[in-house]
């Protein structure tokens, strides 16, 4: 009998873990500006079904466009894009409840921050308006420290329509290996890569090269392959592709591929650049005219094969991210006011339409935990 009772409940654990990994929380960073969003919200999504539901909102954080999780996921670190006035904004997570108690903010040093990552040492800010990149010491309790070092960009580039008049720092991103940095300039044309010291506090980062993209194109994001060993960088003017062989702090290049008909004449604008967990598929997202994502395939040697283009099913797509069983992947779009979740084919890579949307302002950033 106790060995009955025993199976039982075992039986019974094992279908309580496995129902939890049915369940993830998306966290959306927004903008609080025109006012239809109220800060950071925190949702569950079934991954079974793609069904969402409101958990939290941390509210009276303004335009918390960009987020990202500590590694020990005990915190979340939120960029407040608000022009001259930009600060960076620590908070204390709940992943059980979804709940972020707010701990402190710091000057961002640089206007409207567009992107934060987080490690467990530092917290670094890529200032689009400011040009500059600045990194934050962690303490032990979650809170941020005033800038240890902030880096400021001085060039330009040639786009006409004046969005590469100066300096436009886009991207801070870890390398695979994590002794890197990589830093886009959309304003100046170039990808930079800086050698990370973590406990170097003024000297966290130092150049290693810079890399000059083609000119007037915008290089925007860029993402590894889950082996490390390949990098795809977004232009945004363009909505082209640049695809590099990576190893130890270096990039090469090795393909260039468009993800618009040869024809559009419209505005490309593009957005985000992922590849599925399992590396054999690869996305990217344009705004502007186009409110399209692209899905290439992945081959042996790193390089791309187009497989399709189709609509966002919203108006200006921003960050995008596939959930953690890779069947759905979910849109954030800025004016159309939603988040548009797509089925993903895990053996195609193509997309369609779950019908299944999350009503929410401005969203920019999504990111599942």
């Amino acid at each position: 009998m106790k060995k009955i009772s025993s199976l039982f409940v075992l039986t019974i654990l094992s279908t309580l873990t496995f129902a939890q990994k049915s369940n993830y929380n998306l966290i959306v960073g927004t903008y609080t500006a025109p006012g239809k969003s109220e800060g950071i919200y925190t949702y569950n999504f079934n991954t079974s079904t793609a069904e969402t539901s409101i958990k939290s909102i941390a509210k009276n954080t303004v335009s918390p466009s960009y987020v990202a999780i500590s590694t020990d996921q005990k915190y979340i670190y939120a960029v407040n894009e608000t022009g001259a006035a930009s600060t960076v904004s620590a908070f204390k997570y709940d992943a059980a409840t979804g709940n972020l108690t707010f701990i402190n903010k710091v000057d961002s040093h640089g206007a409207d921050p567009c992107y934060i990552t987080a490690d467990a040492k530092n917290v670094i800010v890529a200032n689009y308006s400011g040009g500059s990149l600045a990194v934050f010491q962690r303490n032990a309790n979650g809170s941020l420290t005033e800038a240890g070092q902030v880096i400021k960009h001085t060039g330009k580039s040639i786009d006409p329509k004046g969005r590469q008049q100066s300096a436009h720092v886009h991207m801070t991103v870890f390398t695979p290996d994590h002794k890197y940095l990589i830093v886009n300039d959309l304003g100046e044309d170039q990808t930079y890569i800086y050698n990370y010291n973590p406990t170097g506090k003024e000297k966290t980062l130092t150049v290693k090269s810079v890399l000059k993209t083609n000119a007037g194109t915008g290089p925007r994001h860029i993402t590894f392959s889950p082996n490390g060993k390949f990098a795809y960088l977004a232009h945004e003017f363009n909505g082209s592709i640049t695809v590099f062989a990576y190893t130890n702090g270096s990039l090469t290049k090795i393909q260039e591929i468009g993800t618009t008909p040869q024809d559009f004449t419209g505005r490309i604008d593009g957005a985000d650049i992922h590849v599925s967990a399992d590396g054999k598929f690869l996305y990217e997202t344009n705004r502007g005219d186009a409110n399209s994502i692209s899905t290439f395939s992945v081959l042996p040697t790193g390089k791309l094969k187009f497989i399709e283009t189709v609509s966002t099913l919203g108006k200006g797509p921003r960050n995008f991210t596939i959930d953690p069983t890779g069947k759905f992947l979910l849109i954030g779009h800025q004016y159309s006011n939603n988040v548009v979740i797509l089925n993903r084919d895990k053996t195609t890579g193509k997309l369609t339409d779950s019908g299944k949307r999350i009503e929410v302002g401005s969203p920019v950033c999504l990111v599942f935990n």
